[in-house]
C-alpha cells in the first residue's frame, strides 16, 4: 500500500489490500458521525506500534472526525487533528496512563491530552504538547 493519506466516503469503502493494521478495523477508525475515514497511514503505523508495545487492546473513542461530525461536537477543537486522521482518543480502563503515556511518546505521538474525568488521554501526531490534568 501506498503511504499517501486517502479519504473514502464510508468505512467500507477500503478496499482489503489498504488495510495492513491487524489489530484495528476501518470501521473503528472512521468518523462516529459520518462513517467518513480520512486513512493516514503514518498514524496508524504508530498507532500498530503502540498496540503492538503495549501489548493489549486499545479501545478507541475517537479517531478521524469529519469536519462537519467535529463542528457538532461541543467543546471540540475547531482545527482537531482528528480531522486530519492523526489523533486518536485511547479509553484508559485497561492501561495504566503513566506506563501508556510512556508507550505513546516512544512511538512518536507528540501531542497528549489528559481526560481523566472522561476515562480516555488523546495522543496525536503533534505538534509536542500537552493539555489537561494528569489521571491520578
Amino acid at each position: 500500500m501506498s503511504d499517501t493519506v486517502k479519504t473514502y466516503r464510508h468505512w467500507r469503502d477500503v478496499p482489503a489490500r489498504a488495510w495492513r493494521w491487524k489489530n484495528f478495523s476501518p470501521a473503528e477508525i472512521a468518523c462516529r458521525g459520518t462513517g467518513q475515514l480520512k486513512l493516514h497511514p503514518e498514524a496508524m503505523d504508530k498507532l500498530q506500534a503502540l498496540r503492538d508495545r503495549l501489548g493489549k487492546p486499545l479501545i478507541i473513542r475517537s479517531a478521524y472526525r469529519s469536519p462537519e461530525h467535529n463542528a457538532s461536537l461541543k467543546g471540540a477543537a475547531t482545527r482537531s487533528k482528528h480531522m486530519e486522521g492523526t489523533a486518536f482518543d485511547i479509553a484508559m480502563s485497561n492501561h495504566e496512563p503513566v506506563a501508556f503515556e510512556a508507550a505513546a511518546r516512544e512511538v512518536g505521538f507528540l501531542g497528549l491530552g489528559y481526560y481523566p474525568r472522561s476515562g480516555f488521554m488523546h495522543i496525536d501526531l503533534g505538534p509536542a504538547r500537552s493539555w489537561g490534568e494528569r489521571f491520578p
